[in-house]
């Protein structure tokens, strides 16, 4: 049974890190206070997004790390001077740290992408809450077998990293969206820079000698051998390539597409197409454009959704009415238009016959009820006249209420906003998104039959690695 943590202890913790609670809508169901007044958590990838955010944010939850887990000795090294850190116990195989630690309530997964479902599984079936790093799967199959696990443990709290959905500015949007103040939406624009990661390019040929203590055929896991080769995959770059995450698209989708898929009820789409420059190589594309076409439902009408990447590759000028940043989101609707950054973070409304947009004091945004559940931290305080200036708070005070939500449904005391078989879904799409990059065609989705409709060759890389290999080995 999951240990619960008094509302005394979370109130007192609040209390001292800036967090409040009074604003939980609607009102949820409180733990009694426990003899056991923390919950333990196990860290399994402890690079950079680990270290930087993940654990400073349950640091100010004042919980208790007790295990750390990488292949790469670096990575624990460096993790063993963070704060909190000395005592804990160190890994280097994820499958001997979820034998050993019987006793941890919960895993935070921040491993590169092909790593994520194989550990989340095995976590989920160890009785553990989980929180993963988006996107959370690696393919369609992936996506699938994740959301059927989450499901078949409800009494499990899982959190898809997407930070944003746990903002105002999130939940507001959805209100708006929903409230139906931008008529009926018939397009969703996002867009978002390249990276430096590798794109457009194909794996090289040579190698560098394998670094001391960095276990790199465990690395690769279910991914096709090849030599080491120093800063091309690890660490930081693996985001590029097609074995190990999915460019920009992937490593985006959960943030950009979720406000679209979840405030307009999205399915699977039915059609999707992609162009760009530099295809058909083992790394994402310099540019691209990849096009959702969404079925209508009783409730609305047919939806496009349009992914931009690459320098300078944004939405038609007569979409976007003005200069808009190098990222963003906005919701197009027959009556206004919505702009929510694309972390969605942000709540920006331009009506028809306005010249600009406007913030949460906007008339039409202000009268809206508050339906979606909040908790009260330094972001919902965040003042309401820097809001309407298009002014945001510090990525950190964004963030801070998404692993707070989190440590709150491992308790067992409301429902993460963003569990796995919501995420798993948007994750889906972004998926579905890649494998028409990859195969260079427009793809017909059978989502019921799990098909691309005509295209046999797509299969291998809808399930790329039948039933995650038992979990890979090493």
């Amino acid at each position: 049974m999951p240990h619960r943590i008094s509302r005394r202890r979370l109130l007192k913790t609040a209390a001292v890190t800036g967090l409040g609670l009074s604003g939980l809508q609607p009102a949820l169901t409180w733990g009694a206070p426990s003899a056991r007044e923390k919950l333990s958590f196990a860290c399994i990838g402890m690079g950079g997004q680990m270290r930087g955010y993940l654990i400073p944010e349950l640091a100010k939850l004042d919980q208790q790390i007790v295990a750390i887990c990488d292949v790469d000795q670096r990575q624990l090294d460096s993790a063993r001077q963070v704060k909190g850190l000395s005592q804990a116990r160190v890994y280097r195989d994820y499958r001997e740290l979820l034998e050993r630690e019987k006793t941890v309530d919960a895993v935070i997964i921040a491993t590169p992408d092909h790593w994520h479902v194989p550990i989340c599984l095995a976590a989920l079936q160890q009785g553990k809450h989980v929180y993963c790093e988006k996107p959370l799967a690696h393919s369609v199959a992936e996506c699938r077998a994740l959301e059927a696990m989450a499901r078949s443990h409800p009494e499990l709290a899982t959190q898809t990293g997407n930070q944003g959905c746990s903002t105002e500015g999130f939940r507001r949007s959805y209100e708006v969206i929903q409230a139906g103040v931008l008529g009926d939406v018939t397009e969703v624009h996002v867009w978002h820079p390249g990276h430096a990661w590798p794109n457009g390019v194909d794996r090289p040929a040579d190698s560098d000698p394998i670094p001391e203590g960095f276990d790199w055929k465990f690395w690769l896991g279910g991914a096709a051998e090849r030599p080491y080769k120093y800063e091309i995959y690890h660490p930081g770059k693996w985001r590029g390539w097609y074995d190990f995450g999915g460019g920009s698209l992937a490593d985006f989708c959960c943030h950009g597409f979720q406000l679209a898929f979840r405030a307009l009820n999205l399915d699977a789409p039915t059609r999707i197409s992609a162009v760009g420059s530099d295809l058909g190589h083992e790394s994402f594309a310099t540019r691209c454009t990849v096009t959702y076409e969404f079925a209508a439902k009783k409730d609305r009408g047919p939806v496009r959704l349009y992914f931009y990447s690459g320098e300078n590759q944004l939405p038609p000028a007569e979409v976007t009415q003005g200069p808009v940043g190098t990222t963003g989101c906005l919701v197009v609707g027959t009556a206004g238009t919505l702009s929510a950054g694309l972390w969605n973070t942000d709540c920006n409304v331009r009506l028809n016959g306005e010249q600009t947009f406007r913030g949460a004091d906007h008339p039409a945004v202000a009268r809206l009820e508050k339906t979606q559940p909040r908790i009260d931290t330094e972001v919902l305080k965040w003042d309401p006249k820097k809001v309407a200036q298009g002014q945001r708070p510090k990525w950190s005070q964004v963030n801070n209420s998404h692993m707070f939500e989190w440590v709150l449904a491992c308790a067992g005391d409301t429902k993460a906003y963003s569990p796995f078989e919501i995420g798993a879904r948007i994750t889906e799409v972004g998926m579905l998104g890649v494998l028409a990059l990859r195969l260079q065609k427009p793809i017909v989705w059978d989502a019921e039959k799990r098909q691309a409709v005509g295209l046999p060759e797509a299969n291998a890389l809808i399930d790329p690695q039948p039933a995650t290999k038992a979990y890979f080995t090493s």
